[in-house]
């Protein structure tokens, strides 16, 4: 049972740090709508925090190991829960759970799943330009513009937005409960999940949307 609590606990924890970084990320993003110099800057800004403390670039390396971190261990604790789950229960309920519950369920599972394989080929697209023909370092202004002008990489991108704005929806709401939060402050995160599903969709999806419409080139 404590094993159980502190699984649900690590994966509403690894949650929050991966929002807040999703926050974060998709105000950068929108820097593109200023053009390529500040863009550019804004990315080489990112390179250069806590200079001379640390080394150039070492902010960025320590931000993706803990954002793998957190990504193995929220992944991992919703693996070994649903098996969990399961094996508590072999048989199915003879009255179906409620459909709003079911659909939470799917689109946190699966949606979780396919989020995952998206962040394997966003980095090989935009970090390291193995998935990009036109990649060149040092330029993510233009990485990130030839990348979308590939209608079908635009699309998978904003597919795996509107994902992931149904998980950050559903699952803020499953991190309070998680946590402890009083059942009447429920229904505030809840609401508070969905305007930050809205907000980080719309943000997302606006810069291949921009691209693919010719506004940002």
């Amino acid at each position: 049972m404590r094993t159980t609590i502190a699984l649900k606990a690590l994966m509403a924890v690894t949650g929050i740090v991966m929002l807040a970084f999703l926050v974060l990320h998709m105000l950068g993003n929108l820097k593109i709508f200023f053009g390529p110099e500040d863009f550019n800057a804004y990315s080489h800004w990112l390179r250069t925090l806590l200079i001379p403390f640390l080394h150039y670039g070492w902010f960025l390396w320590i931000l993706r190991v803990v954002l793998v971190v957190s990504v193995v261990g929220h992944i991992g604790s919703a693996i070994v829960l649903t098996k969990r789950d399961r094996a508590a229960r072999p048989v199915r309920y003879r009255h179906a759970p409620p459909a709003s519950s079911t659909y939470a369920t799917r689109t946190l599972r699966y949606g979780g799943a396919i989020l995952a394989l998206f962040v394997v080929f966003h980095i090989l697209d935009l970090t390291t330009g193995d998935a990009n023909p036109h990649f060149t370092e040092g330029h993510p202004y233009q990485n990130l513009t030839a990348s979308f002008d590939r209608w079908y990489v635009a699309v998978f991108y904003m597919l795996a937005v509107v994902l992931l704005g149904l998980h950050v929806q559903h699952g803020l709401r499953s991190a309070a409960r998680t946590l402890g939060v009083a059942a009447g402050r429920q229904r505030a995160f809840a609401a508070l999940g969905t305007a930050l599903a809205a907000v980080l969709t719309a943000g997302f999806l606006s810069v291949p949307v921009a691209v693919l419409a010719g506004a940002v080139s």
